[in-house]
This record gives structure tokens, C-alpha cells and sequence, in this order.
């Protein structure tokens, strides 16, 4: 063989390597930016979740409005008791 001929083959070889490489990388970089932007919006979920909690200032006044009921109860049960 020529060595020109083997020239031009390793020339082509390296070339299809590279292009494949290169798609590979772009590739990569693509699935970077997909799980980056995929992260931010789990982050976001989070905010949202942990916002959606009953706040302490409605749990008291429901808490306050049972124990109100269940003392009127008792105090009914007293009455009934006692006669």
C-alpha cells in the first residue's frame, strides 16, 4: 500500500472518532442542562410542599375552639352526674 492511501485512511478514522466524540460531549452537555433545570424544579416542589403547612396561629385557634367544646361536654357530664 501507499503511504498516502494509509494517510487519507488514519485522516478519515480520526475524523469519524472525532465527530462521534463530539456528538457524545454534546450529548452530555445536553443531559447537564436537562438535570439542572430537572433539580431546580424538584427545589421548587419543596418550597411549595413545605409552604402548604397548617400555620401555628390556625392550629391554636382550632386547637382552643375543641378543648372549648370538650369543656362545655364535661361540663355537661357534671351536671348529669350530680343529679
Amino acid at each position: 500500500m501507499d503511504q498516502t492511501l494509509v494517510n487519507w485512511m488514519l485522516a478519515g478514522f480520526g475524523g469519524l472518532i472525532g465527530f462521534l466524540l463530539n456528538v457524545v460531549w454534546q450529548a452530555v452537555k445536553d443531559l447537564q442542562i436537562a438535570d439542572k433545570n430537572i433539580a431546580d424544579k424538584v427545589a421548587n416542589i419543596e418550597i411549595l410542599v413545605a409552604g402548604d403547612y397548617l400555620r401555628r396561629e390556625d392550629f391554636e385557634h382550632t386547637v382552643g375552639a375543641l378543648f372549648k367544646k370538650l369543656d362545655k361536654i364535661e361540663d355537661k357530664l357534671d351536671r348529669k352526674v350530680d343529679k
